[in-house]
């Protein structure tokens, strides 16, 4: 049998994704829109956040368009 002598697997060979060091423009609320904090990520593009305005906890889920960037 031969030795295995990899260095390391598909992902390594991929890289990393380096589109983190871009700054993208902030995106400003419409109407029935608010900010919020993100304080937990529950997966599946949904998130728990702390509301600016009344400060209440609130499930929110990441839309597809934003998801993808």
């Amino acid at each position: 049998m031969p030795k295995n002598k990899g260095k390391g697997g598909k992902n390594r060979r991929r890289g990393k994704n380096e589109n983190e060091a871009e700054k993208r423009e902030l995106i400003f609320k419409e109407e029935g829109q608010e900010y919020a904090q993100v304080t937990k990520m529950l997966g599946n593009g949904r998130l728990e956040a702390l509301c600016f305005t009344d400060g209440m906890k609130r499930l929110c889920h990441i839309r597809g368009k934003l998801r993808k960037k």
